[in-house]
């Protein structure tokens, strides 16, 4: 194997870093999301898609500032049904009862039993809390009831049976409102201090503890404290539409819980992530602000102008940036260059014939992983050639002019000693570039160079970039094939944890990612940036 071939088989290991870097806030939110799609009422998708997304009357106990809250408007009691309904003839079986064990694994976390305790009462709208406060640090989970005894007769036979089983009870009142608590533990497993509280018959908020439950009480009872009647959070909501699921996540959860990167996590103006899911067949659609406090301080992003009328090559991942130049600029301190820069200068590390390209590039850029090499493509006069050969020159690189079929083809090359019975000195390529369709088109190889002439093999990562762009204004894109998709996620240590609950890996079932990143725009004297994603699944 030659210096050039063990170079490209390393290169997937180089990517991870900055794809896990451009992913891991968008892939978070698909990971908490994935089992959402199979919580589908008789609708169909299509049709549960247009359902309106809400706040829920819980959101009244979800204190603003809480680590985590996602609110399920849709009965997890459909899950291993719809399941069986879209998984493939051969695989409906195992589909319906993988479901029904990532349900009862994902309830059993609270130290509930879905199937005997749940199951017959429990309505569509489940909410979830988790506060990391310095004295009540803890989870609060919501439910409804489909009528106003199902809740009371589950709290009655809930606690008898712990009681039964050796629990201590507390039974008092707090701001009128009966509150039990106790260790919640059936025969042969642990203790776990649970508390409940009924409200309004047919709202049952069950926490890891009394005194995070009476903090949602006491939130309850200050418009200006709870979710419910954030105006602003109620205006984001309004704005992402549809869905069957929504989102938040706090500056600390967006660090420790989705694993945004902490120059961008611990920003003083950061304010958090409003983000919402719709299933789409079996695409799992998602659509989150990006929140902060006040202007940013530097010029908006620009948008994207779209450089893929013309592409081809079999791209296993394609990014679509603006301004690479910008991102990379050590003096800029807008998010989008403090997230994305110091996983893009890591990525660039090891190949500095396409950093000479993109550094030096004001974007649009459409930049292309393949099996044969990557390949770049940019404006005719952005970056300048001749700003680019000084760069690779400086590498000990000599440019030579090639003409052939029409074309004009530029080559960077640099003299290797070669080694064994016939010593001597060989041209080793670094880039070639060529002028084609309006634009520079850059290629790590002469094969990865003639690819972007093959249309039909990128149609897949033009099917991607066409449905994000339908409703989006894209400033940064990346499009993933499955391979990489799942090396991804694969890094990801809740996806591990999700796999653990199903049973099963889940791996298989990941066809695809996309996701973008909009141009930001200012709302009420703050900033918020826009961002999609697309997990399609098998």
């Amino acid at each position: 194997m030659d210096k050039d071939e063990a170079t490209r088989d390393r290169r997937p290991m180089k990517a991870r870093p900055f794809l896990s870097a451009a992913g891991a806030v968008l892939l978070s939110l698909l990971l908490l999301a994935v089992g959402l799609l199979w919580t589908m009422n008789r609708q169909s998708p299509l049709q549960l898609a247009e359902q309106p997304l809400h706040l829920p009357r819980a959101a009244r106990f979800v204190p603003r500032d809480a680590d985590l809250s996602l609110h399920w408007l849709a009965d997890p009691g459909r899950l291993p049904a719809y399941a069986q309904a879209v998984a493939p003839a051969s695989q409906r079986r195992d589909a319906r009862d993988g479901a029904r064990q990532w349900r009862e694994g994902v309830f059993a976390l609270a130290g509930l039993q879905f199937g005997l305790e749940l199951e017959p009462w429990l309505g569509e709208e489940v909410s979830l809390t988790l506060i990391d406060g310095d004295t009540n640090a803890g989870w609060v989970l919501a439910l409804t009831s489909r009528d106003n005894d199902g809740a009371r007769r589950f709290l009655q036979r809930f606690w008898q049976t712990r009681s039964l089983a050796g629990t201590d009870l507390q039974i008092s009142s707090y701001r009128g409102i009966g509150v039990i608590s106790g260790q919640g533990a059936l025969v042969g497993h642990d203790p776990q201090p649970l508390a409940t509280a009924l409200i309004d018959d047919d709202l049952l908020l069950v926490a890891s503890g009394r005194g995070v439950l009476e903090q949602a009480l006491d939130v309850s009872q200050l418009p200006d404290q709870h979710q419910l009647g954030d105006q602003r959070l109620q205006r984001q909501v309004a704005e992402l539409g549809k869905g069957v699921a929504l989102l938040t996540a706090s500056p600390h959860a967006l660090e420790h819980w989705l694993q945004l990167p902490e120059l961008v996590a611990q920003r003083d103006d950061l304010s958090g992530l409003v983000a919402s899911l719709r299933p789409e067949g079996s695409t799992l659609a998602v659509d989150g602000r990006l929140g902060f406090q006040q202007a940013l301080g530097t010029a908006p992003w620009a948008g994207l102008t779209d450089l893929t009328a013309s592409a081809g090559g079999h791209a296993r991942w394609l990014a679509h940036l603006q301004s690479p130049a910008r991102l990379l600029d050590p003096s800029e301190n807008h998010p989008l260059a403090q997230w994305f820069a110091p996983m893009l200068e890591q990525h660039l590390a090891d190949q500095p014939a396409a950093d000479a390209v993109v550094e030096a590039d004001h974007g649009p850029l459409l930049w292309q992983d393949q099996p044969e090499g990557w390949l770049l493509a940019t404006r005719p006069q952005n970056p300048a050639r001749d700003a680019v050969d000084a760069r690779l020159q400086e590498q000990g690189l000599t440019r030579s002019e090639l003409e052939g079929d029409g074309e004009v083809l530029s080559v960077w090359t640099r003299l290797v000693r070669q080694r064994g019975r016939q010593p001597g000195v060989d041209a080793q390529l670094a880039v070639a570039q060529v002028r084609s369709s309006g634009l520079n088109w850059w290629g790590e190889s002469l094969m990865a160079l003639a690819l972007r002439q093959n249309g039909r093999a990128l149609q897949p990562r033009l099917n991607q970039w066409q449905e994000l762009t339908a409703s989006s204004q894209p400033a940064q894109a990346l499009l993933l094939a499955d391979e990489p998709a799942r090396a991804l996620l694969g890094q990801w240590r809740p996806w591990a944890l999700l796999q653990v609950m199903a049973g099963r890996p889940l791996q298989d079932q990941v066809r695809g990612l996309a996701f973008a990143i909009d141009v930001d725009h200012q709302e009420q004297g703050g900033t918020e940036i826009p961002l999609h994603a697309r997990l399609e699944l098998g």
